[in-house]
């Protein structure tokens, strides 16, 4: 009987978030009066802005309630497809565009319908831990590509190219990049295409922070490989991480085998939030998100230098996201114990490099930028304090 509920063996290697209990010890002192701040959160600190929220109110009152296609509404997929051609001059047939159940369901059902046990995914360390997961619940094996400031955090084509076996089945490039905020530039990223073209390895881009980048030469995967697979998201950009919506952008191959996972795992995506979504690509919605955008650049070049002149390893600026990966070596061996001081001695919660892979993992910390100037100021002020 005491096996009756043993947790299946793919469970093993499915590592917790320790900034869970970063998290949780922050809360706790939250809940007896310190004040901390927060930046280890991922997430836009902006509500969902107003014209989206009212989209998805009249949604409700109109009774858009129902299921919609397992690929998601019509007309949304149309509007994401001509976002690619506004944004960034690339035509996308509607047709391949999935609305998803957020990036993680996007990701999920790209790497079901495309790897299988003996399989290897080439990925990014450090990288964002979920997709090793998800590869290893495909039953592939994640090989990871360590990478550092000597390649602005991403990898090369000759890096790849080195990594490559008979079993390598596809790369999985994140640009820019959690928790690094690096871009592949654009010369690099066409390099990289025309590679696994050539050696028949699928492509698939997670471009879910796309639309936060602060001046680089960099593209959509799609503008260098018309048949990447292209995860993206609602969550960043746009703002609308509790909404859980994302979409996929897939070759003409894999649609089908995406449409019946889809079908089986989500039946559809969230109803009310297509329909808000929709609001999202209107100009006035675009013009105030990309103010948004702006003010996340001026709050990265607020923390940036302090954290430089403190005396943090930062030798490479972050080109996009909301984040700053920060070499803490000077002040500790250990970057989640230095996390736990952070919180204990300075209210300052931040997430240690073990939640990002094993390549520079205990010698780093990422600080994410998704609170107010003020915030971030004060937090400078008390890592001052701290680190004199």
């Amino acid at each position: 009987m005491t096996d009756r509920f043993r947790p299946a063996d793919r469970m093993a290697d499915i590592a917790p978030f320790h900034v869970m209990e970063v998290m949780g010890r922050a809360q706790a002192a939250a809940a007896a009066g310190r004040d901390i701040v927060h930046m280890e959160v991922g997430e836009p600190d902006f509500s969902t802005a107003e014209p989206i929220v009212e989209a998805g109110i009249r949604a409700l009152r109109d009774g858009h309630t129902h299921y919609t296609l397992a690929l998601g509404l019509p007309a949304l997929r149309e509007a994401i497809a001509d976002f690619y051609r506004t944004r960034h001059g690339v035509a996308v047939d509607p047709r391949r565009v999935v609305v998803t159940v957020g990036a993680s369901g996007a990701l999920q059902m790209a790497l079901w319908a495309l790897v299988g046990p003996g399989d290897e995914v080439l990925l990014t360390d450090p990288g964002y831990p979920c997709n090793r997961h998800f590869v290893q619940l495909a039953g592939a094996v994640p090989v990871d590509l360590p990478v550092g400031p000597d390649s602005n955090w991403q990898p090369t084509a000759v890096q790849i190219e080195a990594a490559l076996t008979p079993r390598t089945r596809a790369v999985l490039l994140a640009s820019p990049a959690n928790p690094t905020g690096a871009v592949i530039d654009r010369a690099e990223l066409a390099r990289i295409a025309a590679l696994l073209r050539a050696r028949g390895v699928a492509l698939i881009a997670d471009e879910i922070y796309h639309g936060l980048i602060y001046g680089a030469d960099t593209c959509t995967a799609l503008a260098c490989d018309a048949d990447a697979v292209v995860v993206n998201s609602f969550s960043k950009y746009f703002g609308m991480t509790g909404w859980r919506l994302g979409w996929l952008v897939v070759p003409d191959a894999l649609l089908r085998s995406v449409e019946k996972l889809a079908q089986n795992l989500f039946i559809s995506p969230p109803t009310p939030a297509q329909y808000a979504a929709l609001a999202a690509f209107e100009p006035g919605t675009l013009a105030l998100l990309d103010a948004r955008r702006d003010e996340f650049r001026a709050r990265r070049d607020l923390l940036l230098p302090a954290l430089r002149e403190l005396g943090f390893d930062i030798p490479v600026t972050p080109q996009g996201a909301f984040y700053i990966y920060a070499g803490c070596e000077r002040f500790a061996a250990d970057s989640f114990d230095f996390s736990l001081r952070l919180l204990d001695e300075a209210g300052i919660a931040a997430t240690p490099g073990l939640d990002f892979g094993r390549h520079t993992a205990r010698s780093h910390l990422r600080f994410a930028y998704t609170t107010s100037a003020e915030r971030i100021a004060d937090a400078i002020a008390r890592l001052q304090r701290l680190l004199a």
